[in-house]
């Protein structure tokens, strides 16, 4: 289950995260995060912790060639990478020719972009998103709260906390961290 919310906020990206770990009727609270930094990434998963432990431990993002926008090196560098890594790392899955993977965003050079488990590349029009079975809650939060004057990292936590309380695959304590600057 999970809820990872991101706030875009002058130049960086805040992405928090919450310590369910669930299966079937079972929760855990996890003491390793759903949200950390990776070079010049942030990144906030769902889907594996397999995945995660792949993403934060293994893989190296790949260097970003002169002048590449972020989308364009999303697209051409990054999931090729992330592709390679969740294979060696034996998490990807094939169906039917297709590669399928886990959903997580990413902060990056001061933009958000969510990869969902097809591997395609999202970015949304709002200054915000979530992930996660939490997602529509957080969703919601995020939007009410984008014109109160709140900073990225309080608007997190009020939207993590609704869905801690109204979704029963969250739970805290949470995990708010800012990515690098652009």
């Amino acid at each position: 289950m999970t809820a990872i919310a991101a706030v875009k906020e002058g130049g960086t990206v805040w992405i928090g995260g919450d310590a369910a770990g669930v299966a079937g009727y079972s929760i855990q609270t996890r003491s390793d995060p759903k949200v950390f930094v990776n070079g010049p990434m942030i990144i906030g998963y769902t889907s594996s912790f397999r995945m995660g432990n792949l993403l934060q431990y293994v893989f190296s993002p790949p260097e970003v060639s002169v002048g590449q926008s972020g989308m364009a090196y999303m697209v051409k560098r990054f999931i090729p990478a992330v592709k390679e890594c969740l294979k060696d790392g034996g998490f990807q899955q094939t169906q039917n020719q297709v590669d399928e993977g886990g959903t997580f965003l990413v902060g990056f050079n001061g933009d958000l972009f969510e990869v969902e488990d097809d591997y395609q590349v999202g970015r949304v029009t709002q200054d915000y998103h979530a992930c996660g079975c939490g997602r529509d809650i957080l969703l919601g939060s995020l939007h009410a709260t984008q014109n109160l004057n709140l900073s990225a990292k309080d608007r997190i936590l009020a939207a993590l906390t609704a869905a801690a309380e109204f979704s029963a695959g969250v739970r805290g304590p949470f995990t708010i961290l800012s990515g690098p600057p652009s």
